[in-house]
């Protein structure tokens, strides 16, 4: 066994007769077991919040979407249809009309983003999304508001008693002569309620296709955008470049992630924020290690002399007390992350913590988690290691000796 690490053991796991050494080394490795723990609970906790809000996502944005590079709207010919569903690794597509309108009722108005749907829009988005009511028709003059929206202007689900209305400005350039002729209007009737999040519930409708369509002033082969759901595993350099084949470079196409590029680069941030906020509580923490190995090599100043004079080299000294830290690091990480796993497994079978009476507070077991924390304890803790076992070159062990 290395000399270095048997009397680095020694001096760690003996008892002193100094019970301030004791102490010392007490709170050393429980500022190291708790700094752990926490580290590991606070990543499972925002990996959990981040899952949480990135759920929407999953069922309410599609894999890929195929948007104009340069004007509003993509035309789609049926020979283009085909095509499309042909594209290996496509497992569905719907085509979407999206754009800005007003809704009024009973004498207010609301600016809400208008999404016309049509027949091959996901079933698993819609019943993900729907929470009362029904779904629109394709061939009714029907709408699916956002909570948000029903409480603003203030109809229900089948309320035939409040007139909803749609306004679209008409397209087409010249002088505007009335407000009747600046736009289109299309009375509708709101069928279901759906929620997604708060700002997309108090901002879209959904409607069909075919009335997004004559609202805007389309043609039955023109459309905003295709959502395309693809079969798992997929090769996304494939599709990305028969959709190009089939649309001559006239598209740009988004996935998942880039759709919601904002919300991705503000939880990353996010993410390496708290992460670095932890890691400055540990490196406090982990001064209770320099401190401790200093009180050791004072306390064992003379037998540091006595290992000097038959034969031990300054280098093994030091790595005397810079072994001890590591061990000290290492036991004290692994119970930490054993400590911290235990914490998030209770909270993922019991439910310990809630947001509110029916939501608890999510949290994710993974196993980068526990490489992210046990790797940036041990690696502060060989630094602080380090720089504690060279305050051994401050002794002067030659004069001493001789």
């Amino acid at each position: 066994m290395n000399f270095s690490l048997y009397i680095a053991k020694r001096y760690l796991f003996t008892k002193s007769k100094n019970k301030a050494i004791n102490y010392i080394t007490l709170v050393a490795g429980l500022g190291i077991i708790l700094g752990t723990a926490a580290l590991f609970i606070v990543l499972s906790g925002f990996d959990g919040l981040k899952a949480f809000s990135l759920e929407f996502t999953s069922f309410t944005d599609p894999d890929f979407k195929v948007l104009p590079s340069q004007s509003k709207n993509i035309s789609l010919s049926s020979t283009q249809r085909k095509m499309l569903s042909e594209i290996e690794g496509i497992a569905s597509f719907s085509t979407v009309v999206e754009e800005k309108v007003l809704l009024s009722c009973e004498g207010k108005y609301l600016a809400i983003d208008l999404k016309g749907v049509d027949k091959y829009y996901p079933k698993k988005t819609i019943d993900s999304i729907l929470t009362y009511g029904d779904w629109i028709s394709q061939d009714l003059q029907q709408i699916v508001a956002g909570w948000g929206v029903s409480n603003t202007l203030g109809f229900g689900v089948y309320d035939l008693t409040k007139i909803i209305r749609i306004y679209a400005p008409k397209p087409g350039t010249g002088q505007i002569t009335s407000v009747k002729g600046a736009f289109k209007s299309m009375k509708v009737a709101n069928v279901g309620l759906f929620q997604i999040n708060e700002s997309i519930n108090s901002s879209r409708v959904y409607t069909s296709l075919q009335n997004a369509q004559y609202l805007l002033g389309l043609k039955p082969h023109k459309i905003s955008a295709i959502e395309i759901i693809s079969l798992p595993g997929v090769d996304e350099t494939k599709i990305r470049l028969a959709l190009s084949k089939i649309f001559d470079d006239e598209i740009v196409i988004k996935s998942r992630v880039q759709l919601n590029a904002a919300l991705y680069k503000m939880l990353n941030a996010e993410h390496l924020a708290v992460y670095l906020i932890f890691t400055l509580i540990l490196i406090i923490a982990l001064f209770n290690i320099v401190g401790s190995i200093i009180m050791m090599i004072l306390h064992k100043k003379d037998d540091l002399k006595t290992l000097y004079s038959i034969g031990t080299t300054k280098q093994e000294i030091q790595n005397i007390f810079f072994m001890q830290g590591v061990i000290m690091t290492i036991i004290g990480g692994l119970i930490g992350l054993f400590l911290g796993a235990v914490v998030v497994g209770l909270q993922l079978c019991f439910d310990l913590l809630m947001i509110t009476p029916s939501l608890s507070y999510p949290v994710v077991l993974k196993g980068s988690n526990f490489a992210i924390a046990f790797s940036t304890i041990l690696i502060l803790g060989l630094i602080a290691s380090r720089l504690a076992s060279w305050n051994l070159k401050k002794l002067q062990f030659t004069d001493q000796a001789n």
